[in-house]
């Protein structure tokens, strides 16, 4: 049985990303973990209801695939998240909008090219 998803990404500038997914998104941060070279080889992020993982790409990692893209519940103002993370950099390419199947959601992109949706709408609920 599964018990948690945790997405995880791998970026070029792990420490930059940090800072952005802070500050666009309001992740908390948890964990950092450096390897000798400074590069993050492990860190996660909090948010109500859930986490993220991310490290620094290598070229030589299996799991380092390119761009990622996560659909996150919210329960904050749609609208307001989506200034606050075009504020902090994030290239909004979907304006926020009422959906037929109910919610209100909005797309961006992070200063790496993943794709990140947030919106009201929670399957199952």
């Amino acid at each position: 049985m599964v018990k948690l998803v945790i997405p995880t990404f791998h970026y070029k500038d792990a420490h930059a990303a940090l800072d952005f997914l802070e500050n666009a998104f309001g992740f908390e941060r948890h964990a950092v973990y450096e390897g000798e070279d400074g590069i993050v080889e492990h860190a996660e992020l909090k948010a109500a209801g859930g986490w993220i993982m991310l490290d620094s790409s290598r070229p030589d990692s299996p799991y380092d695939i390119g761009r990622q893209s996560v659909y996150v519940v919210i329960t904050t103002d749609v609208d307001l998240h989506c200034e606050r993370a075009r504020h902090a950099g994030a290239e909004v390419f979907r304006e926020p909008e009422d959906q037929d199947y109910g919610g209100r959601d909005y797309s961006c992109r992070d200063p790496e090219g993943n794709i990140w949706s947030f919106g009201t709408y929670a399957p199952g609920q």
